[in-house]
């Protein structure tokens, strides 16, 4: 798959989802530790997302990381915006960031 192909890939997928994560695996399997945390932040608080395993496309596993210029895996989208990875999205939940982030932006969760 071409770069622009990818790229446009990525653009539908957080244009036409509200909350998108990245990971390796799945909302209810998870593959690394890193994604799991994130799953773990995302369902304590109630949000509905998307997960897209990046084990099962290359492409977009490699694809995802020079969309955001970003490193690693997970990474997280809220209407289209890059958040952050792991340690970034666990910092945002410790010190209440995450919840006016997603107040903010329209998104559904538990208070």
């Amino acid at each position: 798959m071409s770069d622009t192909a990818v790229f446009d890939r990525i653009k539908d997928d957080i244009s036409t989802n509200p909350v998108v994560l990245y990971m390796k695996g799945t909302p209810v399997f998870p593959q690394c530790g890193f994604s799991a945390g994130v799953v773990q932040v995302l369902s304590r608080m109630g949000v509905k997302f998307k997960g897209i395993d990046v084990l099962a496309d290359p492409s977009i596993r490699q694809g995802i990381k020079e969309f955001a210029q970003w490193p690693t895996i997970p990474q997280l989208y809220v209407k289209g915006e890059f958040v952050g990875g792991a340690d970034i999205i666990r910092e945002m939940y410790l010190n209440g960031e995450l919840a006016a982030l997603l107040r903010d932006k329209g998104i559904e969760f538990k208070e």
